[in-house]
This record gives structure tokens, C-alpha cells and sequence, in this order.
């Protein structure tokens, strides 16, 4: 599908940003400080002129990477049932796919290796809930429809109790863990700013809903492969629901998606099928890097597996 190119690094986008660890830790904090609910401040126009400063730098990362893929979705198809199994093929053929970290966090990871993960996880998780709201501003009404249910879905469908982020924080608080941006890797930052930028900025929408689409379409083998292994190393079945309701979940809402959403976009519009391929390639290549970072670490600092007692 993508010709035989390796797509494993983003590099540091130089020459533009040869550096991308303050880059990304700079976008993150930002992310964290302009999303927080807030009280008006007198300092509101010198707020506006950081944002203005930061949306030009988040701006020019987004359309060097978008320059970085063009050449790959430059012959995607247009007409809707071509697109969607193109779409679809990324599951098996797409960046990042297979990689064998995860076959290796379901059968030879220790505990301590899988509380590493995780906290790299938690700290670059942008709340798909919340992407998922920010997507759906004036979209077309049959995908906005479709995005409703997903975020509903998200929402635990009004109970406190099924909400997918607060999951996920009962495993962060389970196992004790303190996920911080200035502790992250800054590969996993980069996709939690891609997400963020898509989603709030209306003219990446298409690329935000291509990009979500894509992890609904290959986020359940992972996750399986993650609630796999902490099973094996005895996590209590609270620690690991959030895992094993995506590992299912997440292949119907995938369909969904892809028949409600995407086919009913491209019918409308064709030219958008290259933007929304476009923010699916550039998600998988940063979860391609972020998966090769944390082979390198954790291969090189693997703990020997111990297993809890039956």
C-alpha cells in the first residue's frame, strides 16, 4: 500500500524543528493550559497572543507532517466504496501495524515493564470523548450522527460508571502511576498534540475524523494484547476494563464509522477522502514511532517477568 517506504520516523521535522522534544513538551503544555475550564482574567489579550504565537507553531508542525505524507495518499480513492477498503486495508497493511511489542506485552512483559507503558500511555491520551465533541461542530448530519453515538458511547451512555476515561484513570490509579508531560517520551506527546490540533482547528477536521476513525479501525488487537498481558501478571479485572471493552467495542464502532460516517463524507464531497486518509496515515506513523520508542526502552531495560501467585 504505501510502496515499500519505511515509515518509522518523523525525525524532528527539521530543518523546521530540530527540536522536537521542546516542540512537543511546549505544545502539550499549552494543550493542557488553553483546554482547562477557566474564569475570565484581565490578562485576556496577552492570553490571545500566546495562543496566536502557539497556534502558528502547532500550525507549522501540522503542514510540515501533512507535506512529510503527501506523496502517500496522493492516489487514495475517491469514489466511496474504493475509499472505504483502502480505509480499511490499513488495518493489516497501514504504519505501525503488527508491531511486536505488543505480542511482547501479552506474553514476556513484566509488571513493571507494563506500568512503564502505561504511564506513557495515560500521559499522551488526549480523551478520545472529548476529540470526538470537538470533531462533530457542523459536520454533515449523518456522520454527526454517527460521531453522537460514538461519543455516547464514550459517556458510558449517561452512567458515571461506564465512561471511558474515568477507566482508564481507575488503571492509572490502580497501579499507582503518575503520568506527567515532562515525563513523557516525547514521540507519545507528538500524538496526543496531532490529535489535539485536528480536532480544534475546523480546517483539520477531515483529518480529525480519519485520524479517529483509524484508531477505532486498529486499537483492538492492541488493547487485547494489553489486557492479555496484565491478565497473565494477575491485574484485577477493574485495572484491566478499560482494555478488554476496546479490545471488543471498538471493532463495531469501527464498522459504524466507516459506514456512517466516512462513506456518507467522500459521497458528498470526494475531495475530502484525501484529507481524511490523509489524518489517518499521520496518526498510524506516530503510533509507528511511539511503538519503536518504546520497544527501544524497554527492551533495553527489561525486568524479569514475575507472576503473580494462582
Amino acid at each position: 500500500m504505501f510502496g515499500g517506504e519505511r515509515l518509522s520516523r518523523l525525525g524532528a521535522f527539521s530543518p523546521q524543528f530540530p527540536d522536537a522534544e521542546a516542540l512537543h513538551r511546549g505544545l502539550a503544555h499549552w494543550n493542557h493550559r488553553r483546554l482547562a475550564p477557566a474564569f475570565p482574567s484581565a490578562d485576556w489579550r496577552e492570553t490571545l497572543d500566546e495562543d496566536l504565537r502557539m497556534q502558528r507553531i502547532e500550525g507549522a508542525f501540522i503542514e510540515a507532517f501533512r507535506s512529510h505524507v503527501a506523496p502517500l495518499v496522493e492516489d487514495v480513492p475517491s469514489d466511496p466504496d474504493g475509499f472505504i477498503a483502502w480505509f480499511e486495508a490499513l488495518k493489516d497493511h497501514g504504519p505501525g501495524q503488527w508491531d511486536p511489542l505488543f505480542d511482547w506485552l501479552e506474553g514476556e512483559a513484566s509488571i513493571e515493564d507494563l506500568k512503564w507503558f502505561l504511564t506513557q500511555e495515560a500521559a499522551g491520551e488526549a480523551g478520545f470523548d472529548d476529540l470526538v465533541a470537538m470533531t462533530q461542530v457542523k459536520v454533515l448530519d449523518r456522520a454527526k450522527l454517527e460521531l453522537a453515538r460514538n461519543y455516547w458511547d464514550e459517556m458510558g451512555r449517561g452512567r458515571a460508571s461506564g465512561m471511558h476515561g474515568p477507566m482508564l484513570a481507575r488503571t492509572v490509579e490502580t497501579f499507582e502511576l503518575a503520568p506527567t508531560i515532562d515525563s513523557t517520551l516525547w514521540q507519545s506527546l507528538c500524538l496526543a498534540n496531532l490529535m489535539t490540533a485536528f480536532a480544534t482547528t475546523r480546517r483539520y477536521v477531515h483529518q480529525s475524523i480519519g485520524a479517529l476513525g483509524v484508531v477505532e479501525l486498529t486499537a483492538p488487537t492492541r488493547v487485547a494484547c494489553v489486557d492479555a498481558g496484565l491478565k497473565r501478571l494477575g491485574a484485577p479485572p477493574e485495572a484491566r476494563k478499560y482494555f478488554a471493552l476496546h479490545a471488543q467495542l471498538d471493532i463495531e464502532h469501527s464498522k459504524a464509522w466507516n459506514a456512517e460516517a466516512l462513506h456518507p463524507l467522500v459521497s458528498a464531497d470526494p475531495a475530502c477522502a484525501r484529507h481524511i486518509a490523509e489524518g489517518a496515515v499521520m496518526r498510524l506513523i506516530c503510533g509507528e514511532q511511539c511503538f519503536e520508542t518504546y520497544r527501544a526502552h524497554l527492551w533495553a531495560h527489561a525486568h524479569p517477568v514475575v507472576y503473580a501467585a494462582e
